[in-house]
């Protein structure tokens, strides 16, 4: 359909080495976008395999390695991939990291480095993207938060990763209203628990049951399902709507 066809946009997208921002960097790009795959150094890998897949599709593509939470290094890749691609007009921010520890125990260099990666990173990569958008006159930013900005997980001591995903929940709806009548929308996606490699540790498979069984669908949900509601928020499809949150949670916060 028209409405979800991204043919001539330019995506950039964080995380786009692994995961869900892996996922739907191929994706934005399966719907017809160019896109821009931007990842740490140490995901070089993944990000050589995102690419490749890409251009299986007959994309345009490009790797930017970088650190979501440096300004320059986020700015260098923006004007790189306007240069090389065409103006930006979609970006995914899918960068983030989780660990957990007790409240009472959590060091405050644990609690900062998931403040600065989750919540600052996706400040400072929103900002640099709806810079480049606001000077092309549109675009659309979906930034990933999780239902954990919503709900606290029954079992997972996690203030920190919870505090900062409801961050990004509130982030994201502030910059919609700064943006939202100069052409720029933001939108977030809060997915429930998903598959990817963290979860799939072979030391988390009886947590995982409990996840799958706290889940009313019964199961977790694959970083592949996170595509489609990238597509619908960051395409004509979605023209009205800004400053939403979408909960892709297999039914969890309804519980």
């Amino acid at each position: 359909m028209e409405l979800f066809d991204l043919s001539g946009d330019v995506a950039f997208v964080t995380g786009a080495g692994s995961g869900i921002g892996q996922q739907i960097a191929l994706g934005l790009a399966e719907a017809g976008a160019s896109v821009c795959c931007f990842d740490l150094p140490a995901a070089r890998k993944g990000l050589e395999e995102t690419a490749d897949r890409i251009r299986a599709f007959g994309r345009a593509v490009r790797i930017a390695q970088g650190d979501a939470t440096e300004e320059s290094q986020l700015a260098e890749a923006i004007a790189t991939t306007q240069a090389e691609l065409g103006l930006l007009s979609v970006a995914v921010n899918a960068a983030g990291i989780a660990n957990a520890a007790p409240a009472e125990e959590m060091g405050r260099d644990q609690w900062q480095r998931v403040l600065d990666v989750n919540t600052t990173g996706i400040f400072l990569s929103s900002q640099a993207e709806g810079r480049a958008m606001l000077d092309n006159g549109r675009g659309s930013i979906v930034n990933i938060a999780s239902m954990s900005g919503v709900i606290v997980n029954r079992g997972l001591t996690q203030a920190h990763y919870n505090a900062s995903k409801a961050a990004v929940i509130h982030l994201s709806k502030s910059l919609a209203m700064e943006w939202a009548g100069r052409g720029v929308r933001v939108n977030t996606i809060s997915p429930g628990y998903t598959a990817t490699p963290m979860n799939t540790r072979p030391e988390w498979a009886e947590r995982v049951k409990t996840f799958e069984n706290d889940t009313p669908m019964g199961r977790i949900a694959a970083p592949r399902e996170m595509v489609g509601p990238a597509i619908f928020l960051s395409s004509r499809a979605a023209s009205f709507c800004t400053g939403i949150d979408l909960l892709v949670d297999g039914g969890f916060c309804c519980w």
